[in-house]
């Protein structure tokens, strides 16, 4: 459902994507990982139509994106943010059923309403439906847009880090809530930096450096080796049920300095 081709994209002549390429099947979920900065938002945004890449093709069911209308291209892939700092005040309600705006004449109808409380019961989301979206916490928000992105019905659905500002428990519900989404036939792209959520919820991974794929297949790429090259960081993997877990080993190698008063000026001790 989903052609990635030899992606290019730049900002003031320097290149944030390169020659990104991959495909994404109809009741997959991909995960795109890497550092910060490695381009997976950006990725998320050109893919969406948010950013125009440089140079490559973008393909949705087999036709090109920018061949879309916007009202059709909103049918077609659903994007919730990683976060906003500024919302308009409003219900938690009536902030989900935007997400039905690409199906709305001239108001709501009754079947857009039904939609918007069926998906409002099974995010839970009964208690705070008339509140207003500006008195929520961070991780209430991103279930109302996790919900709006539910409500709009699209094939494909783009999250950037959806469970960042969620405790453990909800971080359960919007994993078995993604993956009963690619149960139903809908695609799934998330960003994550929790690595072993990564191999938890995806059927394929996309490992990001520096703007371009270091390493693109299923749980076989999560390697100690590809994440110390990539993020630095020596790693432990174990297998639990077919999914891997990823454990940061501790730096036992410890430097420190103490800023010490001497005369006019301060200076660093090593310890």
């Amino acid at each position: 459902m989903l052609s990635v081709r030899d992606l290019y994209f730049r900002y003031n002549k320097g290149n944030i994507l390169e020659d990104i390429s991959f495909q994404l099947g109809r009741g997959e979920i991909l995960a795109l990982i890497g550092p910060n900065g490695s381009g997976k938002s950006t990725l998320l945004k050109c893919i969406n139509n948010i950013l125009k890449p440089y140079s490559g093709s973008i393909y949705i069911d087999n036709i090109l994106l920018e061949k879309y209308k916007k009202i059709d291209l909103a049918k077609k892939i659903a994007y919730v943010p990683q976060h906003s700092s500024s919302f308009f005040p409003d219900t938690v309600f009536n902030t989900i059923l935007m997400g039905r705006k690409p199906y709305l004449f001239w108001k709501a109808a009754k079947n857009d309403l039904e939609k918007v409380a069926d998906v409002i019961n099974k995010l839970d989301l009964g208690d705070i439906a008339m509140k207003d979206i500006n008195e929520l916490s961070g991780g209430q928000r991103q279930k109302v847009f996790i919900a709006r992105a539910l409500v709009q019905e699209a094939d494909l659905i783009l999250l950037d880090e959806p469970t960042s500002n969620l405790d453990i428990k909800h971080q359960l519900e919007i994993i078995d809530l993604l993956q009963s989404l690619s149960w139903k036939g809908l695609g799934v792209i998330i960003t994550v930096h929790d690595l072993s959520l990564a191999g938890t919820v995806s059927d394929r991974i996309i490992i990001l450096n520096e703007g371009k794929i270091f390493a693109y297949g299923g749980l076989e790429i999560i390697t100690a080796e590809n994440i110390e090259a990539v993020y630095g960081v020596k790693v432990t993997i174990k297998e639990h049920l077919g999914k891997c877990l990823v454990i940061p080993e501790q730096n036992t190698k410890k430097e420190s300095g103490n800023v010490e008063f001497s005369g006019d000026c301060l200076c660093e001790k090593s310890v």
